[in-house]
């Protein structure tokens, strides 16, 4: 005989699997759990999946996402692309896009956001200012000058600026937000959770693919 508590774990055990399933199964809808832009913006690579997510380092929504989001770009296939456009929301946001920008031109951006999330959330510097950031950056081994000398760069600005602007295009109105396809928004807000973002995520490569990447 099977005691009851032995029972009541073989319950707990079908019911996390059913859980699953269906979590795995869950219907996708349009206006529900993504929605279409009303002007498509243009992709910048033909005959692939373009996936981009719209955050802020200071987000602490977009630091909670980072785990999921991370592993999902992971297990994608080459046909998937994927980059990052940092979102001002207010100019003294700015120094941000400029340091997710100078970090890119320096080649250690994928090394370095999650570090720049980590000292904003978990050690609560706000890295708001030009010294606040380039003290901090050289207390991770890159050095100081050279930081600043890219950071003040044309380039950065310049980048740092057109990111604003994108942002404004694709109505961004909230972080982290997940554009695909250059008209596919989702995020984990709209879609309830950040499960269910990622599901929607899933789906929305598999339409993309299905309709020969059109936009």
């Amino acid at each position: 005989m099977i005691s009851f508590s032995k029972r009541f774990i073989v319950v707990l055990a079908l019911l996390s699997l059913s859980s699953f399933a269906n979590a795995q199964g869950q219907k996708v809808e349009e206006g529900f759990d993504y929605r279409i832009l009303p002007v498509s913006q243009p992709v910048e690579t033909k005959g692939k999946v373009e996936v981009i997510e719209f955050f802020w380092y200071g987000c602490p929504h977009c630091y909670d996402f980072e785990p999921e989001l991370s592993s999902w770009v992971k297990r994608q296939p080459k046909d998937v692309v994927f980059r990052r456009v940092p979102v001002a929301f207010r100019d003294d946001f700015m120094p941000h896009s400029q340091l997710f920008y100078a970090l890119e031109a320096m080649g250690k951006g994928d090394a370095f956001n999650e570090k720049v999330m980590y000292a904003m959330h978990k050690e609560n510097k706000r890295l708001l200012t030009e010294n606040e950031i380039a003290d901090w950056v050289a207390s991770q081994g890159i050095d100081r000058n050279t930081f600043l000398a890219t950071y003040r760069s044309f380039a950065v600005i310049s980048k740092a600026r057109a990111a604003k602007q994108m942002a404004e295009a694709y109505r961004i109105d909230g972080v982290p937000t997940i554009v695909m396809q250059g008209k596919y928004v989702t995020s984990p807000s709209i879609a309830g959770s950040k499960a269910k973002a990622i599901v929607v995520m899933d789906y929305l490569v598999e339409k993309i693919r299905k309709d020969k990447y059109k936009q």
